[in-house]
């Protein structure tokens, strides 16, 4: 039964702070929650759509009009061709497409997928619901940086995936050019599969340049590429997300997801499609986010906390070590019910037990929120003698 490979599985830390945050009212900098909304004219698309009886079902993979944008558009970020044909699918989701692209990937028990951690916390459950083995890399400290030489010790006859996940949840790290070249020597002459988690590629800071997989024709033409436009216009909730491959990988993809959802989201769809057509909003989205960062890392100037700066997506980490030696979960529960503000252990995206002092917190927030938080946040004590 598929439960019994969850066995090991930790229940979800999200929903039980989401949880903490309701009953004790703290401010919620917790999840991915935006305080922004969706852009009004998009808004109104999605709301003709569905006047307009666009409400059957589109084609499994995802309506040809929204393909042909995104295959525009990876063109010219990335100067690579995605054939909207046959190498560009719509899916429900991020976490559907990470799921899907590893069940087409991971074909027998034991096979291996590398990940790093911290790591979102739906990758170790997809490959273990797969009978894979996921194989754990620590980043390291002090910017959540890989380790390479240690990466290629970790490969086996039995590694069929890595995942990198860039601008990276939880803490914002950002993997350079260099990362990008070494994972393709790494792979070269292998059969390794790269799945690489990009949801966030259009928030990147410090007039750096989001290094994208499809950038790198060696690696291309082995990766499942996953992203969103979620993130950019406050619509996470509209579950659309995209995910390109080439043929080869995504035909079985597309086999697999057919049983899996079928449809997604028709008219809004249809919205996104003629919306990415005349607007160039995103643009701007790094340069808000940026701001946003700044703006709380000041007002965060005269407190105990130690920042790790965010360098993309928005998330950022907050070392508590100059505070307190409790558990980063003991540590959570005491600042929403002392101090009101809600955040997310960083063992929420570790597959075992920890020592470091660190939360996670989203800054995508009004001003207001980010200025109550950040003096709720100054006056939290140290407790170490």
């Amino acid at each position: 039964m598929a439960l019994l490979k969850l066995t090991n599985t930790k229940d979800s830390i999200f929903s039980v702070v989401n949880n903490l945050v309701t009953e004790t009212g703290a401010i919620d900098l917790s999840l991915g929650k935006t305080d922004f909304p969706c852009p009004e004219k998009l808004a109104d698309m999605a709301a003709m759509y569905i006047r307009s009886g666009y409400n059957n079902f589109a084609p499994h993979e995802g309506i040809r009009e929204l393909r042909d944008v995104i295959s525009a558009r990876v063109k010219r970020m990335y100067n690579h061709y995605y054939n909207p044909e046959t190498e560009i699918t719509i899916t429900a989701g991020s976490v559907q497409a990470i799921m899907t692209a590893i069940s087409t990937t991971v074909l027998k028990d034991e096979d291996e997928v590398i990940l790093f951690e911290p790591a979102y916390e739906s990758y170790a459950p997809a490959i273990s619901l797969n009978g894979g083995r996921p194989v754990y890399v620590a980043l390291k400290q002090p910017n959540f940086h890989i380790d390479w030489e240690e990466v290629r010790k970790m490969i086996s006859s039995k590694t069929r995936m890595i995942i990198i996940n860039s601008p990276h949840n939880p803490s914002g790290a950002v993997l350079s050019d260099s990362d990008l070249i070494q994972l393709q020597h790494l792979t070269n002459g292998t059969n390794i599969v790269i799945l690489s988690d990009e949801v966030f590629e259009s928030i990147v800071f410090d007039n750096n340049t989001h290094q994208s997989v499809a950038r790198y024709e060696k690696l291309a033409e082995r990766s499942f590429v996953v992203s969103s436009f979620g993130p950019v216009f406050n619509i996470n909730g509209w579950g659309l997300a995209y995910i390109l491959a080439p043929g080869k990988l995504m035909s079985e993809f597309r086999r697999i997801q057919q049983f899996q959802i079928y449809n997604v989201n028709t008219p809004l769809q249809y919205a996104l499609s003629e919306f990415l057509q005349t607007d160039d909003s995103m643009k701007d989205i790094s340069e808000l986010y940026q701001g946003k960062r700044n703006y709380f890392n000041r007002l965060m100037g005269n407190s105990l906390f130690k920042i790790v700066p965010s360098q993309g997506s928005y998330f950022e980490i907050l070392d508590y070590s100059n505070i307190s030696d409790e558990s980063d979960i003991d540590f959570t529960f005491r600042l929403a019910s002392e101090y009101g503000v809600g955040v997310i252990p960083v063992s929420a995206f570790l597959h075992e037990k920890n020592k470091l002092k660190m939360v996670r917190i989203c800054f995508a927030k009004n001003n207001e929120t980010l200025e109550l938080a950040a003096e709720r946040l100054r006056l939290v004590p140290s407790l170490k003698k």
